[in-house]
């Protein structure tokens, strides 16, 4: 078994798509014509998007993530050699600010930001093996 992708639910994928494009750099992989579903091209591991409507089809019950709220319980980490100024750019793209650009005990520089549909979004250095 490997991991194949992570769908993030969001209200709006088109938006989350144009977001991800603009705070990070990637490129739209697929949106299907409906709107309900898309990807990002970043690598071996696919990022999605699908809709809160068909998360609430697909998994009821189901809870969509409060921006407003304390990040839950995971995060989509996305691997940059620039993480200070990765980090500048999603804020300026509009993500919310939660640590800034910092080095880690174990060699990885990380910092995190949330993005405006509520998902935690660390930015990393690649770890060094």
């Amino acid at each position: 078994m490997r991991l194949g992708y992570t769908i993030v639910y969001v209200p709006d994928v088109p938006a989350a798509l144009d977001f991800y494009v603009r705070a990070f750099g990637m490129e739209i992989g697929f949106l299907h014509e409906s709107g309900q579903f898309g990807t990002l091209a970043t690598g071996e591991t696919t990022l999605a998007f699908t809709s809160h409507e068909l998360g609430a089809e697909a998994v009821p019950p189901y809870t969509p993530l409060d921006p407003d709220q304390p990040p839950a319980g995971f995060e989509v980490t996305l691997i940059s050699d620039d993480v200070d100024g990765s980090f500048r750019r999603a804020v300026d793209a509009g993500a919310r600010p939660l640590t800034e650009p910092h080095d880690e005990p174990w060699g990885q520089r990380a910092s995190y930001v949330r993005d405006p549909f509520g998902t935690l979004v660390g930015i990393a250095s690649p770890m060094s093996t």
